[in-house]
């Protein structure tokens, strides 16, 4: 018989056990941290030699071992330090699309002491001149592609440049990857502590310029202990090994999300440094693609956006095709629609759909929902284990009952530790060690957390609120709906008014007057949105996969987008 969740909870982190609790200051507040943690990630990428020749990194066609990434990222961190002066707490940046060597040289940087500045592959020029300024890099690892947007900003801010998987002559000063690393060389080695900054991962910036936020060693590794712990909890409560059945298929991951964000670096590209796991990364999203790689590498995880699960699962071949290595199918990101849930526990007979409530600011650890809880409370991202603690609270800062709305606060070393070079952006967001999330939610009494919208996002019609998600999820209901995302365009009475861009399923007709009708009694009627644009392409998305609204509701104001109105 299987134990409760405050039981296996319980059982892990006892002591003595691999997930034992100590009492540590963090940023001078006291908190529980991970007494078996390691000081720093240094020590991760040093033990990823012991999987030596196992398959690591799988890319069209390249396959690396652990041994290849290793000495790869011991000539790297040699060729930084010794070659380009690089010097613990410098800033080195990565712009390229997701290859191998993307990896590699997260790890190489991280190892020396110096700091990974994240860059968004999707950058305009302005775009990349802009983090490169701020984050005061020194060093740019890039592809082809970020070496033309970013070549002028990195000439203007003195940044050297090392191309990754040059096709032809860079100009003088310019080095190329394959010529320039010193395959061979030792790593040079480095004294770092657990507070040492160790990546900057910018923002989404959905309004105005990103904020560089700020993570330390001990946070990351915090973070990736706290998501190694779940598997050990799930079985614990279905009565199983919490070491595992050795019968099982060996865990593996496929790529599909950027590495420039949280969950593709951190649970995804780190938790396989740490576990000696198969990393397959795609060049860029094919749901039939993605079918073919799963049934080929026999892939366990499946970790993106819900945009991702729904377009394998509903794939028209999706049958085709051997799937029944994946245990796990979901991510983040985004709110997944109930319908979404049950259609992945349905098709994915050997694993389950998951759900994980996280953020840059939290190196994506937050409340996570898996199996027969999500299919239970598919509406809810779960429940966050210790040492996080999550509290909902008003705007006067205080604690809220069980039910009531108010915003998601998160507290634990697996936050960053700040904006750079943001100090009072960092003050508004980060409170004696709580970090405000910009969420609003609810807890109900078994400690299941409901994300119901942005606070900046809600809706205030007429003196009421309309909580973009809740309408989100009663359109989904709709088996034409493919995409939603609800919005507020301004109202001259009302103040604002609910609009809504939709993205019908392929060859399915779909008109502003079929979701009038389906929502119908559904919803209060304040809530329909009064504004439908019906798509025929996908709505557009940050890096992070969540709808750009504010972009959409300028389109509408403008009349770029064309609103039936009722």
């Amino acid at each position: 018989m299987g134990m409760t969740w405050e039981q296996a909870i319980g059982a892990v982190t006892s002591a003595g056990q691999p997930f034992e609790f100590v009492k540590a200051t963090v940023n001078g507040v006291e908190m529980d941290v991970f007494k078996n943690a390691p000081p720093h990630l240094g020590f991760v990428f040093a033990a990823a030699r012991q999987h030596g020749d196992k398959t690591f990194l799988v890319y069209e066609g390249e396959r690396w071992s652990f041994n290849d990434a290793v000495d790869r990222l011991d000539a790297l961190a040699s060729l930084l330090v010794n070659t380009y002066g690089v010097k613990k707490g410098d800033r080195v940046a990565i712009a390229m699309r997701n290859y191998p060597e993307w990896v590699v040289s997260f790890g190489a940087i991280l190892s020396i002491g110096a700091v990974s500045v994240s860059m968004n592959s999707w950058w305009t020029a302005d775009e990349m001149d802009y983090a490169l300024e701020d984050s005061g890099s020194t060093v740019m690892i890039c592809d082809e592609q970020r070496y033309a947007s970013g070549a002028a900003a990195a000439a203007r801010l003195g940044v050297k440049c090392l191309v990754v998987r040059s096709s032809g002559a860079l100009p003088d000063g310019v080095d190329a990857w394959e010529s320039v690393l010193p395959m061979g060389a030792k790593h040079p080695g480095a004294q770092i502590a657990p507070d040492d900054d160790a990546t900057i991962l910018y923002t989404s910036g959905t309004t105005g310029r990103p904020k560089g936020a700020v993570s330390t060693h001990r946070a990351i590794v915090n973070a990736l202990m706290a998501f190694a712990m779940r598997n050990p909890i799930d079985a614990l409560r279905q009565g199983k090994n919490p070491a595992g059945d050795p019968d099982d298929l060996p865990p593996s991951f496929i790529l599909i999300v950027p590495l420039f964000h949280v969950t593709g670096c951190i649970p995804v590209m780190m938790s396989c440094w740490v576990a000696g796991l198969k990393l397959v990364i795609m060049y860029k999203w094919d749901a039939e693609k993605a079918l073919e790689i799963i049934e080929r590498e026999q892939i366990t995880n499946f970790v993106g956006v819900p945009t991702q699960s729904w377009d394998l699962v509903n794939h028209p071949r999706f049958a085709e095709f051997d799937t029944s290595s994946l245990r796990a199918v979901g991510g983040g990101g985004a709110p997944a629609p109930a319908p979404l849930v049950a259609k992945v526990a349905e098709s994915v007979k050997k694993g389950q759909p998951q759900l994980g409530y996280g953020m840059t600011e939290t190196n994506a650890y937050g409340p996570g929902n898996r199996g027969a809880d999500y299919t239970a409370r598919p509406t809810s991202t779960g429940r966050a284990t210790p040492p996080m603690k999550v509290e909902i609270r008003d705007e006067n800062l205080r604690a809220l009952p069980v039910g009531e709305r108010g915003e998601i606060w998160f507290f634990g070393p697996m936050l960053i530790r700040g904006y750079w070079n943001k100090p009072e952006a960092t003050a508004e967001t980060i409170v004696d060690g709580w970090l405000r999330s910009g969420d609003v939610g609810r807890l109900d009494a078994d400690g299941f957390v409901y994300v119901e919208d942005r606070v900046k996002d809600m809706i205030l019609r007429g003196g009421e609120n309309v909580y973009c998600a809740e309408v989100e999820s009663a359109i989904y209901e709709h088996p034409a709906v493919h995409e939603a995302a609800v919005f507020g365009v301004p109202h001259d009475r009302l103040g604002e008014d609910v609009a809504v861009a939709i993205l019908p399923n392929d060859g399915v007709s779909f008109s502003a007057a079929d979701l009038w009708k389906h929502l119908d009694g559904k919803i209060a009627n304040f809530k329909v949105p009064n504004h439908v644009v019906i798509m025929n392409e996908p709505l557009p998305r940050n890096a992070a996969g969540k709808f750009l609204k504010r972009e959409l509701r300028e389109l509408v104001e403008k009349g770029s987008l064309a609103a039936v109105s009722r």
